[in-house]
């Protein structure tokens, strides 16, 4: 082929010898300028009206717009040049699976994983990998292109509503985990973006508010969560937040977008807004800002953007670039060559197979006195005791709300129109059921929870009690406090009153406090565990498979602990779902913790918390010996891990350094399967960026020479083996 010459059988850039950059090139540059705008404007896929329920006057014209004739029906798109044979762009939410799918288009539905915490929980790359590989055959399935995945905002607030679709609090662990999720998306030839960029922390004044940190700390933990996860997951493009940024729209941020992310980074990818996170044309586009995601009610600035050029106000040159990053990206994910489509096959089976994995390896067991779990054989009734058990388990709310196949129910409590849309939803994988499926010998009964005499009257009458509890979190929408709703506390308290063999299994998508700790025998987050999460929780209670999760986030022993122990402009007369945010006065986040987010606070400080991060008990136990540290240039430390219990399980051993004269940090971990009596060397290398720290005076970061405290743990805080290691400045 002559360069620049179009090929017999078609297009220069159909040159599968090209580079992603040089296809691109020639794409983009066939393009007219209005075709490069346009790839910087996608209209909302999709429509409300289509739900056919009772919209209040508050909802904005533009969501009640006809389908764009073209659009799949999800979140963002873009119409397909037809003359340049370039797709339209089919975008869709995609924290835990294909969203924006049933209700939008009625009957259609997608595999629906576990929350992104059960996920970080298992503390498992490769079932990241997997997890991601699910959402992108599904979405390639079903004509998407985009998927608006990879949520990596660090947890710094155990009352965030959204915290169910982010991964820890942790920079390496999210890191990781994130960037495996999105590989495995891209790797099925379809786009994923990796959000929200950055410190969208708290969902309470999101579209208003000013996240306030030095530049130092935010380098060592937001951004370095995001610049860990990028350089694993290769996303196609980033996703800017609402929120404010010392002092400027993230979206509109130069430090954010031109100098780390597209300069010091080299991303290579677009820089997509957030829905309704533009507040400028020229300034954003200056700043790095490539494309405007629909702005709902707020001004179109992109709708000015060819004025802008013919005015001499945004280069030509400029536009080409955005588009440019646009186009390469699809290329670079082979989505260009192996275009998704409409029809395709799904493995239905398989993936809810791969999600009720996510389910089992995610769940963490945080209490089990007596050895009350697995429930024995001679266990012979068995009182399940609220949370909808009978019907399902619940999942977490918003943009990121999949339709599961086997359907689901909505907790709607009286609610009409709107609100009934927004209340709670459960898939309908129940986990009564499928502990009888798996004891078909053993009595079981089911109580509804609503009164907890009577649910404490049917529990003094049987061997154990198991109670489900619940704690609905949705998009827009920060948790007032960490205590359970609906009165459960009370629940569990009467219950294990009465019987002393009660546990607890939680399905939430954050932190909770415990009162009722002290009375139970046993605890297990299960987290929202997907549409298979009955038959994981089932599975798990009754031993067909191990607890091996391990806590993502620190669960506090209250607010009095965090950082802020009131939220930042929480109002509980706002509390109604993607309402309100608005309508607050903008107003300073501060953080005081720097990078010492969720168990830095707490060593910091010197709390002890409810639960570390990191914890997470088995069923049966692992002995630590033979510690062997070696220092230099680089970090190494090795032991010998043994399985001292009955049982095969699974041990998360971390390792955890604290650079001189600050506090310990996850620098690795190894997750080994032992069976009873097998011991194992294990060897983990330390992350060498998390042995350094910036310098913003330098503008750079270094390692300094000295003595790094080093300690093998099973949980942040915990040290099992405790040494020092000598390195060498870098």
């Amino acid at each position: 082929m002559v360069q620049g010459v179009c090929l017999a059988e078609g297009h220069a850039w159909d040159d599968k010898a090209l580079s992603p950059d040089q296809r691109a090139a020639k794409l983009v540059d066939a393009m007219t300028l209005d075709e490069q705008i346009a790839l910087l404007r996608p209209v909302d896929g999709a429509s409300l009206a289509s739900l056919g329920i009772q919209l209040p006057p508050s909802i904005p014209a533009w969501m009640r717009q006809p389908k764009p004739a073209g659009a799949i029906g999800s979140a963002g798109y873009v119409p397909a040049i037809p003359r340049l044979d370039f797709p339209a762009l089919q975008e869709s939410d995609a924290g835990l699976g294909v969203a924006d799918i049933g209700y939008l288009r009625p009957g259609d539905a997608a595999t629906a994983l576990p929350s992104s915490l059960a996920l970080a929980a298992s503390f498992d790359t490769g079932l990241a990998r997997e997890a991601g590989s699910v959402i992108g055959a599904e979405a390639h399935a079903k004509g998407f292109n985009v998927q608006l995945a990879g949520g990596a905002d660090l947890i710094r607030d155990p009352r965030n509503g959204r915290n169910f679709e982010y991964a820890s609090e942790d920079p390496l662990l999210t890191g990781d985990m994130v960037g495996e999720e999105i590989a495995g998306i891209q790797s099925k030839h379809i786009v994923s973006t990796i959000k929200h960029y950055v410190l969208n922390d708290q969902e309470t004044g999101r579209t208003v508010l000013d996240a306030r940190i030095d530049e130092a700390a935010l380098r060592e933990s937001d951004l370095l969560a995001f610049q860990v996860a990028i350089e694993r997951g290769h996303p196609g493009a980033v996703m800017c937040s609402y929120n404010k940024v010392n002092g400027n729209y993230a979206c509109e941020s130069d430090f954010l977008l031109n100098r780390v992310l597209k300069g010091e980074w080299e991303f290579p990818g677009w820089v997509m807004s957030d829905w309704g996170a533009v507040h400028s044309l020229k300034q954003s586009v200056d700043a790095g800002l490539d494309q405007e995601s629909p702005q709902g009610g707020d001004p179109d600035y992109f709708a000015g953007l060819k004025d802008a050029v013919t005015h001499g106000d945004i280069p030509r040159e400029k536009v080409r670039d955005m588009a440019y990053r646009i186009v390469r990206a699809l290329f670079a994910v082979g989505a260009m060559d192996d275009r998704p489509a409409p029809g395709g096959t799904i493995d239905k089976v398989a993936d809810a197979a791969a999600a009720q994995r996510v389910a089992e390896a995610g769940a963490v067991l945080l209490k089990n006195d007596g050895q009350l779990l697995p429930l024995h054989e001679s266990v012979k009734s068995i009182a399940i005791i609220g949370g909808h058990a009978d019907i399902g388990v619940l999942s977490g709310g918003g943009s990121s709300q999949v339709t599961p196949y086997g359907g689901s129910f909505r907790d709607a409590r009286g609610q009409t129109g709107i609100a009934a849309f927004l209340s709670p939803v459960y898939d309908l994988s129940s986990p009564l059921k499928a502990l009888q499926a798996l004891r078909p010998g053993t009595r079981i009964v089911f109580d509804d929870g609503s009164d907890p005499q009577r649910a404490a009257e049917l529990a003094r009458h049987v061997d154990v009690a198991l109670v489900f509890a619940v704690k609905p979190q949705i998009e827009s929408l920060d948790a007032p406090d960490l205590s359970l709703p609906y009165q459960q506390d009370a629940l569990i308290d009467a219950v294990a009153t009465v019987n002393h063999h009660t546990a607890v299994v939680l399905e939430t998508g954050n932190p909770v406090a415990m009162p009722w700790l002290p009375k139970v025998k046993a605890v297990l987050e299960a987290w929202y565990p997907g549409q298979r999460g009955g038959e994981a929780i089932a599975s798990l209670l009754d031993g067909k498979a191990a607890p091996a999760g391990r806590l993502p986030v620190t669960f506090p022993a209250g607010t009095a602990q965090l950082p802020r122990p009131a939220i930042p402009g929480f109002d509980p007369a706002r509390q109604v779902p993607f309402e309100g945010a608005g309508r607050l006065s903008p107003f300073p986040v501060d953080y005081p913790e720097g990078s010492n987010v969720g168990y830095r606070w707490f060593e910091k400080n010197k709390f002890t918390p409810l639960f570390p991060f990191g914890y997470g008990l088995t069923y049966t136990h692992f002995a630590y010996s033979h510690l062997l540290v070696k220092g230099g240039q680089d970090l190494q430390v090795s032991f010998k891990l043994a399985n001292t219990g009955r049982t095969a399980g699974v041990e998360v051993a971390q390792l955890y350094v604290a650079v001189p004269g600050r506090t310990h940090r996850l620098v690795g971990w190894a997750k080994v399967d032992l069976k009873p009596g097998e011991s194992q060397t294990v060897t983990i290398t330390a992350d060498p960026r998390f042995l350094a720290s910036y310098d913003a005076t330098l503008h750079r970061w270094t390692r300094l020479a000295g003595v790094y405290d080093v300690y093998v743990g099973k949980a942040a805080g915990v040290s099992t083996l405790h040494g020092s290691a000598t390195l060498a400045a870098q």
